[in-house]
């Protein structure tokens, strides 16, 4: 029996190992499988796109906030610093007369100045990140109200066009979410400060050692999560042609989930963009699916607490296992 076991783990299939490393798949698959069965439209060419576009936004959040997580820290601002930077870009086109292109230039400088406010918190003030992005949050999203007086602004063109489809079957934030998804690959796997995101989470203080000047890469690190909150923000906005004071509220929660989902640990030095995508998708999946079985709003929050309670406790378990 040990025999046989060893030669499956060394040369066969190992279903304990892949169910550890590919989990959040797994649970994909049984979810489409089980909504197929359950609602006949759930396949549906319409739907499913419908799904890619609910997951897009979120998708998008999610990647920046796996580059804060795979550093072992946190960024609880990502909601609040989509919709400040939202608005900032609706604001430049309808308030201050600027050119489309430069206010969609705006928004985006307004989640990198975020991010940046929150680097700078954590490695040169030494502020816990949880304690910096919750202040940054509060910040944002009071901004937001300021510079919105409360209410709605249209977005412009450049903005909507985010949010609509190329032809019948190409809708654009699912475009923006693959970009976006191999971008995250490629600065996680094949640049420098995606190694040093790895070292930092694994042992912070061996990565210093080892030559990684850490406070510099902080600040690459959560830079790159208020651009990529900047661009979800953008595509939120441009789904609902306009940048709403609230809008994207508790969305960090669900980025933080689709990363832990997706099989990153909070602890930091692991994860990867496609586990992140899978994560996203798995909300989308099960959100979309308890709305077409007709499941009360109420009990969806629940299920999706249960679910995000579960994907921790997995990760626990495997830490422990290793």
């Amino acid at each position: 029996m040990t025999s046989t076991t060893t030669t499956a783990r060394r040369g066969g299939f190992d279903l304990r190992r892949f169910l550890s490393d590919n989990g959040a798949l797994a649970g994909l698959v049984v979810l489409v499988i089980a909504l197929s069965v359950l609602a006949p439209t759930f396949l549906s060419t319409q739907n499913l796109l419908n799904v890619g576009v609910q997951a897009a936004v979120v998708a998008v959040l999610a990647f920046g906030s796996t580059f804060v997580i795979v550093s072992g820290g946190i960024d609880l601002s990502v909601g609040s610093v989509a919709a400040l930077s939202a608005m900032m870009g609706a604001w430049g086109a309808s308030k201050a007369g600027l050119p489309e292109v430069v206010s969609l230039g705006l928004g985006l400088l307004t989640g990198v100045a975020a991010g940046l406010v929150n680097g700078l918190l954590v490695s040169f003030g030494r502020l816990p990140a949880f304690i910096a992005t919750l202040a940054m949050l509060s910040v944002a999203r009071g901004l937001t109200l300021v510079v919105s007086q409360g209410t709605p602004l249209a977005t412009p063109d450049v903005i909507s066009f985010l949010g609509s489809d190329l032809g019948d079957y190409l809708p654009v934030p699912l475009l923006v979410m693959l970009v976006f998804l191999g971008i995250t690959a490629l600065v996680l796997g094949r640049t420098y400060s995606g190694r040093a995101m790895y070292a930092i989470g694994g042992n912070e203080e061996a990565a210093r050692l080892s030559g990684i000047d850490v406070r510099r890469q902080k600040l690459v690190i959560y830079a790159l999560s208020g651009l990529f909150a900047a661009v979800a923000g953008m595509l939120l906005a441009g789904r609902l042609s306009s940048a709403g004071p609230q809008a994207a509220t508790g969305y960090e929660l669900d980025a933080i989930a689709a990363v832990v989902i997706g099989g990153a640990s909070l602890s930091g030095g692991v994860g990867r963009a496609s586990g992140t995508f899978i994560g996203a998708l798995v909300l989308a999946v099960l959100r979309n699916g308890l709305n077409q079985l007709q499941v009360s709003p109420f009990w969806q929050q629940v299920v999706i607490g249960v679910v995000i309670a579960l994907a921790v406790l997995l990760d626990t378990l495997r830490r422990r296992g290793r």
